[in-house]
């Protein structure tokens, strides 16, 4: 049976690692969310938290899994004229 939430298992495996460390789930999940078919990741995201985060909250997945539905900073424009001519 295919799991649209985690199509590939990524998150599944990630939770069976002894020892996994935040940097190995920051690519595990990275990868995971490449390989959604499902331009939203966020209901993806809630659906393996309630799935996975309840019986191990302390585990490096978790915490990446929450911080997966924070939302990211807003866009800022960097760069072009202004910056290189900026008075201080």
């Amino acid at each position: 049976m295919k799991d649209a939430s985690d199509p590939k298992g990524l998150i599944r495996e990630s939770y069976r690692i002894d020892g996994i460390t935040d940097g190995e789930c920051r690519s595990i999940f990275m990868d995971w969310a490449l390989s959604l078919a499902d331009p939203d990741p966020v209901p993806h995201i809630a659906a393996l938290i309630e799935r996975y985060c309840r019986d191990a909250p302390d585990h490096p997945m978790s915490a990446v899994l929450r911080e997966g539905l924070d939302r990211p900073p807003a866009a800022k424009r960097r760069g072009g004229r202004m910056g290189r001519t900026r008075q201080t």
